[in-house]
């Protein structure tokens, strides 16, 4: 049933913007909005210099206090943002949301960052524009800029080969663009791989994978401002090892599709954008590893969305922004036991469906020269469902017991809800004081509705060993925040504290494999404090977050500790030397998984040196370098995974001494 209403909702806004095309790109006025948030249409260059040495492009987030990021192997790291993960971090691919195909989170989001262009990374952790939809706990925005032909050239691109001690990772990538600025056609590809790397103890961490991507991408723009972009992308990993899961993944396949329009129109602009993402995705206990009994999962999630938005100036001191997009998901996963591999043994995802319509409105006054307000709404209608929900799998191959998704959860929570329909609002207001030339305060107050989440509802888990049930009786999380931060600059000088705190009603709680609603608070304070003279730079970050479920007076589970992370950098003709210091106090407010939480222990703290460095060698070749945790320190992140495989570990520790370095080419 879901099925046939969503291409319907999706059908009439391409129709609606395929009338409205012709009349909408002959008005071809040359106005610049002031509010305008662009997607994918070239930001700030992509630093593929400052990338060049890193595998996987969400580690280079490690340096943002306000962000840690969870390992549970080799490839895909799980960033938390203000001690929120998971379901409450959306990623967003050049304006695509995408979502991953593993129940255990194997493969996050963030593996769909390209390996081949290495994109402008963001975080945002507040509610300025709903375009994108809410945030609830955070956001990562990739932006993959666009070729930049020099001089009279025709051809534009790179090539990059790089490699690892630790491990023994080696790395591949390039592009090559054809046109010019106005119009291009762009092929880019990458490989990566490594084997397991080493502890600071000298231990080995299941951590090997191998990963591949191949792309093109094209856009045209014509004189009145019209421009039309399309992309398509295939990512393979293969053989992707993990210690702290019981299984690992010998296969995902990544499909991704763009298609973006827009032009001026009046004193403004309009954008249209359509996607699709395809993941496919295998976990297995037997590949990679010796099983006693076969178990496999084979897990799937299609995305696809449309987003209309127009901007508009009115007048000197107002902008308005207004869209609407649709959006649809697709999950399934079975897992399967037996000899053959033939008796379907749980069904995690039973074919969840979710549909979602959105529309939102915001605006911007410019009260005086130095105040600036805005606010806006956003509506959100999600249907969802689960069509296997009836369906009989047995646990044991052979057994006598088979149960249905719907019984598990009538059995865990005593409803017979499967379906969900959510009728979501959320807003914001903020406003911008400056007090001086150089400092401003900036405050903002948001309400966030979060639906919860395919896991958090629908997954329906069940062995020998225990159960992992979802709740479809979930209510809507709901985001109270408030942000007041005090940006400046003086001189050399430049600063950047904020306070903030979340008031969550019904927020989705996971104790004991089992879902909840409780009501939780998280505050925080983060800041940010540098110095720059040109060739010398030192910058300090900090962050600490404490979270709370009020209900039970209890801590929330895999809240980071108070992070700090100090650079010290100097800049002299191109060529860039890094001093790094990353720093975590220890985490003893904690949710132990012995009281039902997932906090396997506390954590101790810990202080990592890093260095790394850029040196042009010639006009297109540079070098990169990098050598991290220089003392060869044994430490883990708070909030990573469990490590299962090696006893008397906690976590998944980071690797000890490595490094790494890089050629690239440019033209």
């Amino acid at each position: 049933m879901l099925k046939n209403r969503l291409p319907r909702s999706l059908g009439y806004v391409v129709a609606g913007c395929t009338l409205a095309v012709p009349v909408l790109a002959q008005n071809g006025a040359d106005t610049t909005v002031l509010i305008r948030v662009t997607e994918g249409q070239s930001a700030e260059a992509a630093r593929l210099s400052a990338a060049a040495v890193q595998s996987e492009p969400v580690a280079r987030l490690s340096s943002n206090a306000s962000v840690s990021l969870s390992r549970m192997g080799g490839r895909g790291l799980d960033p938390v943002v203000r001690g929120q993960n998971e379901e409450r971090v959306d990623v967003l691919l050049d304006g695509m949301r995408v979502e991953g195909a593993c129940p255990s989170r194997m493969d996050p989001a963030t593996n769909r960052l390209s390996v081949a262009l290495a994109p402008t990374l963001e975080v945002r952790t507040g509610n300025r524009t709903l375009r994108w939809g809410p945030i609830a706990g955070g956001r990562i925005v990739a932006t993959t800029s666009a070729p930049v032909f020099a001089d009279d050239n025709v051809t534009a691109g790179h090539i990059t080969i790089g490699g690892a001690d630790n491990g023994e990772g080696k790395l591949v990538n390039g592009s090559v663009a054809v046109g010019h600025n106005e119009a291009f056609l762009r092929l880019a590809g990458g490989y990566d791989e490594s084997d397991d790397y080493q502890d600071g103890d000298g231990k080995d961490v299941r951590s090997s994978y191998e990963n591949s991507e191949g792309r093109i991408d094209a856009a045209w723009t014509a004189q009145n401002g019209f421009f039309i972009k399309g992309m398509a992308s295939r990512q393979e990993e293969r053989d992707v090892s993990f210690p702290g899961r019981g299984m690992d993944a010998p296969k995902t396949d990544t499909d991704l599709y763009r298609l973006e329009v827009g032009a001026p129109v009046t004193d403004g602009s309009w954008n249209l954008m359509l996607w699709k993402a395809d993941v496919d995705h295998v976990m297995d206990n037997f590949s990679l590893r010796q099983a006693m009994m076969k178990m496999q999962t084979n897990s799937k999630t299609r995305t696809e969305g449309a987003r209309l938005v127009l901007d508009q100036t009115l007048n000197d001191t107002n902008d308005i922004a207004l869209g609407i997009d649709v959006e649809r998901n697709d999950w399934d996963a079975t897992m399967f036991n037996g000899m053959a591999l033939a008796n379907e043994a749980s069904l995690m995802w039973p074919g969840v469906e979710r549909e979602r319509v959105g529309v939102f409105v915001e605006g911007f006054h410019q009260i005086r020269a130095n105040a600036r307000l805005g606010a806006g709404v956003r509506y959100d209608r999600i249907e969802m469902d689960a069509t296997r929900a009836g369906q009989r799998f047995t646990p044991m191959s052979g057994g006598m017991m088979s149960f249905t998704p719907a019984e598990l959860y009538a059995s865990a929570y005593g409803t017979d809800r499967v379906s969900a329909n959510d009728d979501n609002v959320s807003g914001f207001v903020t406003g911008e004081w400056r007090f001086s030339p150089g400092q401003a305060l900036e405050v903002t107050a948001s309400h966030s509705a979060r639906s919860p989440g395919v896991n958090e509802r629908y997954v329906a888990r069940k062995t020998m060993s225990g159960s992992w049930v979802g709740n479809p009786g979930l209510d809507v999380e709901k985001h109270n925040k408030l942000d007041v931060t005090l940006s400046g600059r003086a001189g050399n000088w430049h600063w950047r504290p904020s306070l903030w705190v979340d008031q969550v009603d019904d927020y989705v709680l996971r104790s004991e494999s089992r879902y909840y609603n409780v009501d939780a608070r998280l505050l925080g304070v983060e800041g940010e404090f540098g110095w720059s003279n040109g060739t010398w730079s030192t910058t300090s970050r900090f962050a600490s977050v404490r979270g709370e479920n009020r209900d039970d007076d209890q801590a929330l589970s895999r809240i980071p500790p108070i992070q700090f992370n100090q650079t010290v950098a100097w800049t002299h003709k191109g060529h860039v030397l890094e001093v790094e210091w990353e720093l975590a106090r220890r985490q003893d407010r904690v949710y132990l998984e012995e009281d039902g939480g997932l906090d396997p222990a506390t954590s101790p703290g810990y202080g990592v040196l890093n260095l790394t460095g850029s040196h042009p060698l010639m006009t297109n070749l540079s070098l990169t370098w990098a050598v991290d945790n220089v003392f060869d320190k044994t430490w883990a992140r708070h909030v990573s995974k469990d490590n299962l495989s090696d006893e008397g570990v906690y976590r998944v520790n980071e690797p000890g001494r490595t490094v790494r370095a890089a050629l690239t080419a440019r033209w």
